[in-house]
């Protein structure tokens, strides 16, 4: 069977009843959710007063793309889905959506959610919400999921810009900051998948996606994060000696990435000999999302702040 044919053909059995749900879930809500969380702290964080109203509907187009981004992802991925364990359940490979009208539905919020954004907010933030879902869908899932062990660091540009999407909503300019806050998320994103695939390896070697643990072995990969994981501490101390930061910001973030440093450093040091339990690579999976939550936090904390700022 060819790609192409994986990509319109239906399980034995499959059936045309499809619930609100399994469009929901279409939308990937919590990758949505995530995306919806960084572009509300670039939003807020950025300078000058925001409408309320208009802040409130400029995040929501922006959630609508990060949903019709997902659904493209999902219609063009269904073949590797019926693969994979954690994905075979999914609407379409499960057969209870039809592969057409994912591909609908993503076009549909695709068009929606740039052309309201730009009417919302400015067309400045239009246009990175279209690059995005472009890039999500054609750059990452077309091309570099299924080409290339670079798929999770370049592909990560992806899930990165929503923060630069909600500052330019709010201003309608991306300076440096915006790009800061994408920075941030560009390097914490290869450790924090990096983690989650070690310790699913089979579901990608099966599926054939040349994941880094599949193309060049776990002890590479334990590298590679622990590499990625200094440079994100960088970065991120750079941040928070910015207009971004401050006092409160730079010791909070000097701690979240001591943490980091300090698990990617302990899966480095792991061996294929080591007991197969994966506690390590899944505590640091769980700190990776931890960390990113509580380091955006600190940014809109210390904006907020009478006297926070440098």
């Amino acid at each position: 069977m060819t790609d192409a044919s994986l990509h319109i053909a239906r399980p034995e059995g499959a059936t045309d009843e499809a619930s609100l749900r399994d469009y929901w879930q279409l939308l990937k809500p919590r990758l949505m959710s995530l995306s919806i969380f960084t572009a509300l702290v670039g939003l807020l964080v950025a300078p000058g007063p925001q409408h309320p109203i208009l802040a409130a509907t400029s995040i929501l187009w922006i959630a609508i793309g990060a949903g019709a981004s997902g659904a493209l992802n999902m219609w063009f991925d269904a073949d590797i889905d019926r693969v994979m364990k954690r994905t075979r359940k999914r609407p379409i490979p499960s057969g209870r959506v039809a592969p057409g009208d994912a591909l609908a539905l993503g076009l549909f919020l695709a068009g929606l959610s740039v052309v309201m954004l730009g009417l919302t907010a400015n067309w400045v933030a239009a246009f990175w919400l279209a690059f995005t879902i472009f890039f999500y869908a054609v750059i990452y899932s077309m091309w570099l999921k299924r080409t290339t062990s670079w798929n999770t660091v370049v592909g990560g540009l992806a899930g990165a810009f929503p923060p630069m999407i909600g500052w330019a909503a709010a201003t309608g300019s991306t300076p440096l900051e915006a790009w800061l806050l994408v920075a941030i998320i560009f390097m914490w994103t290869p450790p924090h998948f990096w983690a989650l695939a070690l310790f699913v390896k089979l579901d990608y070697h099966d599926a054939r996606i040349p994941m880094l643990t599949v193309t060049h072995g776990r002890a590479e990969t334990r590298k590679q994060a622990l590499i990625y994981a200094v440079g994100l501490a960088i970065v991120s101390i750079y941040a928070a000696t910015t207009a971004l930061g401050g006092p409160l910001t730079l010791a909070v973030v000097m701690v979240l990435n001591g943490v980091f440093v300090k698990g990617a450093y302990d899966m480095w040091r792991r061996t294929d000999a080591d007991s197969d339990n994966h506690a390590v690579e899944k505590g640091l999976f769980k700190w990776s999302l931890l960390y990113l939550f509580a380091h955006f936090s600190v940014f809109v904390i210390e904006a907020a702040l009478p006297f926070g700022g440098w």
